[in-house]
């Protein structure tokens, strides 16, 4: 009877514990039913009171969203700039701004104007004190006051009467894709925009070009700058230097000028600057205005510089040159690409990262260790021991802390660099000896002129081109209005007028190392952190 027992004992357990797991399982599945339930009616309750919240908000012309209690009101500081009106009687007095389309007629094989042309209202005019808040980013408690720009963009009211406007253009310093496009829509935007009927004078060779008879001032029309957009360079050419303030007000004098365009970079418009003061101060009535120009992108507050876009684009073609170089070299390629960047490595930065080939980048801000735990050198070994080839972006302004500070300077006052790029290949070759092994380095040059074995400068890309075109119009813009001492540039995402000194104070600006953009170096290189 034992056994009969023993299986019944058996049976009776195996039911209670199905009839456990089962009982478990529904009152699981009944509790997570319930929990969907709640989370269910919870969000359609928050729902529902968030959009009672918005209907307030906005019946009371409040922003939506969560207000932050302990965020305190900001002190906005609007940065000023120099307004002609201030100490000269505006010419433009009772003329309203409209775009102004000069019409052609043809004449047999004549072009004559027509008047009075045709006038279309802006869609948008910039009132008093409209401006574009610089620190856009906030935390909470943090309550510190912030610095504003002056919004660019058409006044309502013209200083300057068009039809008295005669202007001068000037680029200086190196060369930079776009710097045919900026010549092209200030001339563009004088004629079609505002219809002037003066003269627009485009000096030839840098400030030089304003006395050297050599090389005399060409006139700028729309119909000789229509197809300049698609050169590199400049049609007016460029130099460093010759900048002699007496010679260049004649220049102004003698020819009446109105409205002086300089295009160059912190030293060009420190240049601009003194011609802006020296102007004020022998009651000149003009308006100085600058395009800010350098390829590296260092000219401080300005989201970035017109031509960057374009060389870091055109660095692709010298990164991938220099793979292949590296790759198809036996034993051991090496591929090195030396890039612009004087005090600052954004080209080299903004190349490394959008090409996606390099495995060592080298810039001005962060300090090269050549060997060691952080050296640069026993990363390379190990990529090429790894890949049988690597490919090194260098700025042409790195490793000053192993070559030296050189004292020699150009005519731009700018300090000479040592050979950053022959250094690293001897490095490189010497470091693969000491292991017993030789290397192949090959060097692919990518300096402004603007390769040094294809073409002398780029014509800009087309993101560069648009926004040479709006930094074009918005200098026009500011001049017609009676601003002068200032420049223009994008700020935010948002074109902006800003006061030359406040702008040439803080430059040649220069990458963070410890930024989000290294950190993004390091990881797509994988080389070692040397900060």
């Amino acid at each position: 009877m034992a056994k009969p027992d023993a299986q019944s004992a058996a049976t009776t357990f195996a039911v209670a514990a199905t009839a456990a797991a089962a009982t478990y399982f529904l009152t699981k599945r009944h509790f997570e039913n319930m929990m969907v339930t709640t989370r269910s009616e919870a969000y359609k309750r928050d729902r529902a009171e968030s959009e009672i919240v918005k209907a307030e908000r906005k019946a009371a012309k409040l922003p939506t969203g969560v207000k932050l209690e302990n965020a305190s009101p900001i002190d906005v500081y609007l940065w000023d700039l120099e307004q002609l009106g201030k100490y000269f009687k505006p010419e433009g007095d009772g003329i309203q701004n409209k775009m102004f389309a000069l019409t052609r007629e043809e004449d047999g094989d004549v072009k004559t104007d027509k008047e009075p042309g045709h006038h279309a209202n802006y869609n948008k005019l910039i009132g008093k004190n409209e401006c574009i808040v610089a620190n856009i980013r906030r935390k909470p408690g943090d309550n510190e006051a912030v610095r504003a720009y002056v919004r660019a963009g058409p006044r309502a009211q013209l200083h300057f009467n068009p039809k008295t406007v005669n202007a001068a253009i000037v680029t200086c310093g190196g060369l930079c894709p776009g710097l045919n496009n900026v010549i092209r829509e200030i001339t563009r935007t004088l004629y079609f925009m505002y219809g002037i009927q003066g003269k627009v004078f485009g000096i030839v060779g840098g400030y030089k070009g304003f006395y050297d008879p050599k090389t005399p001032p060409i006139v700028l029309t729309p119909e000789n700058v229509e197809n300049i957009h698609h050169e590199g360079g400049t049609i007016l050419g460029s130099s460093r230097g010759g900048f002699d303030m007496e010679k260049i007000l004649d220049f102004i004098k003698s020819n009446n000028i109105r409205q002086l365009y300089v295009i160059g970079g912190d030293g060009t418009h420190r240049g601009a600057f003194k011609i802006h003061e020296t102007c004020m101060e022998k009651g000149l009535h003009i308006a100085v205005a600058g395009i800010p120009k350098t390829i590296d992108n260092d000219v401080d507050y300005l989201d970035r510089s017109f031509g960057f876009i374009t060389s870091v684009e055109a660095a692709q073609t010298a990164i991938r040159a220099a793979k292949v170089e590296a790759s198809c070299n036996l034993p051991n390629g090496v591929g090195i690409v030396k890039l612009m960047g004087r005090s600052s490595g954004f080209i080299a930065a903004h190349a490394t990262l959008g090409s996606g080939d390099v495995d060592l980048c080298l810039v001005p801000e962060v300090p090269i260790i050549l060997e060691g735990p952080n050296g640069c050198l026993p990363h390379l070994w190990r990529r090429v021991k790894k890949n049988g080839y690597a490919v090194v972006v260098v700025a042409e302004g790195a490793g000053e802390e192993l070559l030296g500070e050189s004292t020699e300077t150009d005519a731009s006052g700018n300090k000479k660099l040592p050979q950053i790029g022959e250094f690293m290949k001897g490095a490189i070759n010497e470091y693969f000896k000491k292991q017993g092994e030789e290397a192949t380095v090959k060097q692919v040059h990518l300096l402004f002129s603007f390769i040094a074995v294809k073409k002398i400068s780029f014509p800009a890309n087309a993101t560069d081109t648009l926004y040479c075109m709006q930094l074009a119009q918005n200098a026009v813009h500011g001049t017609m209005a009676g601003f002068t001492g200032f420049s223009v540039g994008l700020c935010n995402n948002k074109m902006c007028l800003l006061p030359i000194p406040e702008l040439v104070a803080t430059s040649p600006r220069q990458m963070n190392p410890r930024g989000r953009t290294w950190e993004r170096i390091l990881a797509v290189t994988r080389q070692p952190n040397t900060i």
